[in-house]
């Protein structure tokens, strides 16, 4: 079976004194990119929720001669994402890659203890969150890769949902997360660039996964029907998912790309909804009304502003 960096074309690629964090690592397509990353060379920050799974992650890694450590964190709660981009400052002197990957699909949508939507907290606000409380910790050339889903095709940036989500489904919550996801991944391209930095960010769509654990959210009898597809021939695998996120992260073709969805290892146009301007600076800034922040690289509005002028003349 081939690994993920075989996948990704990246085995030759040398890691070697980089340092990563890949969250939502201590199971999926997370863990498979965490472990290829250290194959490469790379030192990995691992997170998750379990500490015995996060743990043994640690342990492989250690095994593969990478420096490596585990921090918990629940993307439920926003203070605690903060305290984990604390305690990464603290145990790194800079990031080489943000692999903003953690994240769920809930069968109903409910509200956080902080009054927002479960999914769009833990799949947007809170990459959001750590990816801003870390970009100055961000080295020059770091990639910064957000895991999104072809599920972000058929929806529409709606914020109101965020603080006021339909209970008729979850999924349609995670395809607006996903959304999300793209819009952010994307903006925070452009605004870096404005910014100056040497700093890339791209989302990917890393394929519907039977083996990546979020069968168990699935309704009904879809869980042990996604067991099932596991064993047939021609389905995506894990590590098929976590080559992506490698193919975006440390691929020399990504290197100086930017602002791009990839799917298949190759960049693809995202829905409508995900290339729309206007969008994107809204959920820019509303997302940090809602964490309650000032919005990072905010001096990125008045070209923001003006690119959606310019798709408004189009």
């Amino acid at each position: 079976m081939s690994t993920p960096e075989e996948i990704a074309g990246v085995s030759d690629v040398d890691c070697t004194g980089q340092r990563a964090l890949v969250t939502g690592s201590t199971s999926g397509i997370g863990r498979a990119a965490a472990l290829a990353l250290g194959r490469l060379g790379a030192d990995v920050v691992v997170h998750g929720r379990d500490e015995a799974a996060g743990g043994a992650v640690v342990d492989e890694l250690a095994r593969l001669g990478a420096d490596a450590e585990f921090l918990r964190a629940d993307f439920a709660d926003p203070d605690a994402v903060r305290e984990l981009a604390a305690a990464v400052r603290g145990a790194t002197d800079g990031l080489d890659l943000l692999v903003n990957n953690a994240g769920a699909v809930f069968r109903e949508e409910r509200l956080t203890d902080a009054g927002v939507e479960y999914t769009f907290q833990v799949n947007h606000l809170s990459p959001y969150l750590l990816t801003a409380a870390l970009l100055d910790h961000l080295r020059p050339g770091a990639q910064v890769v957000t895991t999104a889903s072809a599920a972000h095709r058929g929806a529409s940036l709606d914020l109101e949902s965020a603080t006021a989500p339909d209970p008729a489904t979850g999924f349609r919550a995670y395809g607006h997360s996903k959304l999300a996801n793209v819009l952010f991944a994307s903006e925070l391209a452009d605004r870096l660039e404005s910014a100056g930095r040497d700093v890339v960010s791209n989302s990917v769509h890393p394929g519907a996964i039977p083996g990546s654990g979020f069968s168990r959210f699935l309704p009904g009898p879809l869980p042990w029907l996604a067991r099932r597809l596991e064993a047939l021939p021609g389905v995506t695998t894990v590590a098929d998912g976590a080559a992506e996120l490698l193919f975006a992260g440390v691929s020399p073709r990504t290197a100086d790309v930017s602002g791009r969805y990839f799917a298949d290892r190759r960049p693809k146009q995202p829905s409508a909804a995900a290339r729309d301007p206007e969008a994107a600076r809204r959920l820019w800034t509303e997302s940090a009304d809602l964490l309650g922040i000032d919005a990072p690289l905010s001096a990125g509005d008045d070209r923001a502003a003006d690119r959606s002028a310019a798709a408004d003349r189009r």
